[in-house]
């Protein structure tokens, strides 16, 4: 039940807490850039791999002229001293050391692209260093996550589809204890797959094309709790269980009993 219940509930981690790899849309929508970083320690130099990407190609967006801040409390602790060009469109050897535990802001500002000179667009990113990441704050009430396979398949983390699936998981999951833990607990899980997921489908539209359609059922299953009043534990298990009950049936039970016909009009064929 418990796989059943994971099966049904992944389209709702689609929105990102603190993670090892985040990519945010820029302020105008030009490009997507991705932040990938992995255990970060105070005091130690901590690779931060950086990528550029054109959301309308889903391909890295070769050469962008960049440059980056970071802040902590609104104080800047470092920015490059000019723009920097990046003729691959993917920054390997950028380095920070992070002087304690916190939460940091990095802006990375682009103002131009292939050589042309635009007007500059930026993206931020939230990084928590050390203790700060074991504070007791809810993940998912930030706002500035980038989403990782719902943006990937709809195409922006304002896609009807995300917010949809946001203010599900905010109005509804968030509301009673066992969605809390639930959601608190898969987060590490969903977190181990979902950048690779992400990546595959901006590389191979097919694969894009073909999550949309996959997960257009259950979207649809899901859209039902906005018509619901959940107020106790009891009452969102039984809703979940109608729905895992329903969704098996989309995506088991109906295949299955089409292989069956189909199955059964061969033998037919050949019998005659």
């Amino acid at each position: 039940m418990k796989f059943l219940l994971v099966l049904l509930l992944i389209p709702l981690f689609t929105i990102p807490a603190f993670a090892e790899s985040q990519t945010l849309s820029t302020d105008k929508g030009t490009l997507d850039v991705k932040l990938s970083y992995e255990d970060i320690k105070p005091g130690e130099l901590t690779k931060l791999p950086i990528e550029f990407i054109n959301p309308m190609l889903q391909k890295t967006q070769v050469h962008v002229d960049y440059r980056i801040m970071i802040t902590e409390s609104g104080e800047t602790i470092f920015q490059t001293p000019s723009l920097i060009h990046t003729s691959e469109g993917i920054i390997n050897g950028f380095k920070f050391e992070f002087p304690q535990d916190g939460t940091y802001n990095m802006k990375i500002g682009i103002a131009g692209i292939l050589f042309t000179p635009i007007t500059e667009e930026t993206v931020s990113f939230d990084i928590v260093v050390g203790e700060a990441s074991a504070q007791p704050i809810n993940p998912y009430e930030e706002e500035g996550g980038g989403c990782l396979i719902a943006t990937a398949t709809y195409g922006s983390e304002m896609a009807p589809q995300v917010q949809q699936l946001r203010e599900l998981r905010d109005n509804t999951m968030l509301q009673t204890n066992s969605g809390i833990v639930f959601m608190s607990g898969f987060n590490q899980f969903y977190y181990s797959f979902s950048p690779i997921v992400a990546d595959f489908e901006r590389e191979q539209p097919i694969f894009k094309e073909i999550m949309k359609v996959s997960l257009t059922p259950m979207l649809s299953s899901l859209s039902l709790l906005n018509y619901v009043n959940i107020d106790s534990e009891q009452e969102m298990l039984g809703y979940g269980i109608s729905l895992i009950i329903l969704n098996l049936g989309m995506y088991i039970g109906l295949p299955a009993f089409g292989i069956v016909k189909v199955i059964q009009l061969r033998r037919k064929l050949v019998q005659m």
